[in-house]
């Protein structure tokens, strides 16, 4: 289910608060945007700098003294009945002051009456106890590989307009870079097309490892996954014939043609042995030769003190 159809359906539900928590501002506003004109109602935008506009015309102009949280949630108290939907982009860090809770909780059960909703688009998830008792909560999915391909056609179109980019990627290679892109959000994911194609203005098969270096230093500091820098050739590893054989012959399992044709991709390698037997080396030669980032999860930093925290 997409995040449009699933934004939808708590709409549908006439849930009349509605807490998004993302990184992914600009997104967001234009999935309710194109939900606003689907289902032809008034989308409005309030932020501290703008005050409330009109979500569906660029440019609009500002409702005149609505830039304070609670002017604007007093403004919405005002409106008529007809069904809208209302976007507080960082409300939560305004919450902390009682008069503006207070009209939050109100403008809820008149939204609620007329068949509108307040959505609350911000960075935390950090809702007030009275808020998150009635609020719905919706995290936006990370971009899939079709999402992806076509940011990168779009992102590598916009390039070509001001300057030329040569493109020299195969199938299988376009592929290689979707899939390793996976994972980052829509900003970290054109950035990461950005910075490697604005250097020379080329994108090919050499640039795939530039991406997953930038692609760590996007993961950088999660605290749970490391970035695991792999330039190890399988030539290079003594032994492991049987692991290479394998590597080998399903080295082109996980593209396109393969699911078309019915082949499940492999779920993981269980590497065991003593130490010093060469495990880590061979995890990073399967990384070098499949083109696929290697991260290493933390196990330890899973576990809490505190029971609950797990």
């Amino acid at each position: 289910m997409t995040d449009r159809e699933s934004l939808e359906e708590l709409f549908l539900a006439r849930h009349p608060l509605v807490a998004i928590q993302t990184f992914e501002e600009e997104y967001v506003l234009t999935v309710l945007g194109e939900l606003a004109v689907e289902r032809q109602i008034d989308l409005w935008i309030w932020s501290a700098t703008d005050g409330i506009r009109d979500g569906l015309l660029s440019d609009s102009p500002a409702v005149a003294d609505t830039d304070h949280a609670a002017a604007a949630l007093y403004w919405l108290l005002k409106q008529s009945q007809r069904p809208a939907m209302f976007v507080f982009c960082d409300l939560l860090g305004f919450l902390k002051d009682e008069r503006t809770l207070r009209c939050l909780r109100e403008a809820a059960d008149q939204v609620a009456k007329a068949g509108s909703q307040i959505v609350l688009l911000d960075q935390s998830d950090a809702l007030p106890a009275v808020v998150a008792a009635r609020a719905a909560r919706f995290v936006p999915s990370l971009p899939d590989e079709h999402e992806i391909e076509s940011m990168i056609r779009n992102t590598l179109r916009e390039l070509n307009e001001k300057r030329r980019i040569d493109v020299r990627l195969n199938r299988e290679e376009l592929q290689t870079v979707v899939r390793n892109l996976q994972g980052l959000s829509r900003r970290q994911a054109r950035q990461v097309i950005l910075d490697v194609v604005c250097v020379d203005c080329r994108l090919d098969a050499s640039d795939i490892n530039r991406m997953l270096a930038r692609k760590r230093q996007a993961i950088a500091g999660d605290g749970l996954l490391d970035y695991v820098e792999s330039p190890v050739n399988l030539d290079e590893i003594g032994g492991l014939g049987r692991l290479k054989a394998w590597l080998d012959v399903r080295k082109r399992c996980g593209s396109d043609e393969a699911a078309a044709f019915g082949i499940t991709p492999p779920r993981g390698i269980l590497l065991l042995g003593i130490q010093g037997a060469g495990k880590s080396l061979a995890a990073k030669a399967v990384a070098t030769a499949w083109r696929r980032p290697l991260l290493r999860m933390d196990a330890g930093a899973l576990y809490d003190r505190y029971i609950g925290e797990s």
